[in-house]
């Protein structure tokens, strides 16, 4: 077995829809920061919640990727596929006194900030189909998770204002939580590269790294891209789909490589696509990344006209 590299990377869509610029900020960037470094990159569809996802989207995405110029290395994961992983790590959880079943309904505790975390000590429920929680520890009051963001500097996060997060829903479905930590140890990730939008969900993911046994990797979160009016780019936004022909394409990839700060010459808007890649790899430099965790375009170009 070959040794895995110093430096691997991954980008890891949910199929429900299209990608739009903002997906293609994050992918654009996790991509450089992995090509920057010499390293892989990875692609994972996490499709964990299959009625969410329409047949065929994944296809979709992976043929944006591909033309937009940005390569992946190795096979292509899917997380439906990967259900006896993510119960072996919840066995391995409960066995360890860090997962418990729970049968309380969101209705229940929506009057609380979070859930209170009521079946602790034991299912309040058991007539009703469980979801599995991880236990937060909570015995001491000022007790914190912190890391290192390597655009954001130190993150500390008290314990006590973290949930008990679900790992395992009612319904069966695996809880992106658990899901992604299996699989970044699975595939090897050294760095994640990806939303601010998805900084809160971080500690979680660092309890259970450490209840695993899995490697902390490194993590990079990104400005969030808004159009216009201030909405998020997003699938639930209708953000619109990312161009399909070359011309477009061009310009779509030079304005994401612009906005993540990388200043290209204006030279390199028509530019083909692999020498816009190879511009941008060899210049990128993660200072150069927006310090405001929102950027958006007031003049009502490329962010929020796609």
């Amino acid at each position: 077995m070959s040794a895995r590299p110093w430096y691997c990377g991954r980008f890891a869509p949910t199929p429900s829809g299209p990608l739009h610029f903002g997906s293609l900020m994050a992918a654009l960037a996790s991509w450089l920061d992995a090509r920057a470094h010499n390293g892989e990159w990875r692609v994972r569809i996490e499709d964990t919640d299959m009625p969410r996802c329409p047949a065929g989207t994944s296809s979709v995405i992976l043929r944006q990727l591909d033309s937009f110029g940005l390569s992946w290395d190795g096979e292509v994961l899917y997380q439906h596929q990967r259900n006896d992983h993510y119960q072996a790590a919840l066995e391995l959880l409960r066995h360890t006194g860090y997962a418990y079943p729970c049968g309380c309904s969101r209705k229940e505790w929506q009057r609380f900030p979070h859930y209170p975390g009521w079946c602790r000590e034991g299912n309040l429920h058991p007539d009703r189909p469980p979801a599995w929680r991880l236990r937060i520890p909570h015995s001491a009051p000022d007790a914190q998770i912190g890391w290192h963001d390597r655009r954001m500097g130190a993150q500390h996060w008290p314990l006590a204002e973290l949930s008990d997060v679900v790992i395992k829903r009612r319904d069966g479905w695996w809880a992106y939580q658990l899901a992604v930590v299996v699989d970044d140890n699975a595939q090897g990730i050294t760095d994640v590269v990806r939303g601010a939008d998805l900084l809160d969900n971080t500690p979680w993911q660092l309890l259970l790294q450490q209840h695993l046994g899995c490697p902390t990797p490194r993590y990079l979160h990104l400005p969030l891209a808004t159009a216009a009016n201030g909405q998020k780019l997003s699938k639930q936004n209708l953000a619109p789909a990312l161009p399909d022909h070359g011309d477009t394409i061009r310009e779509c990839l030079f304005d994401a490589i612009d906005m993540l700060g990388q200043c290209p010459p204006q030279a390199l808007r028509s530019a083909p696509i692999t020498e816009q890649l190879q511009w941008a790899v060899s210049h990128w430099q993660v200072s150069k990344l927006p310090s405001a965790d929102v950027i958006h375009d007031d003049t009502g170009n490329r962010a929020s006209s796609l």
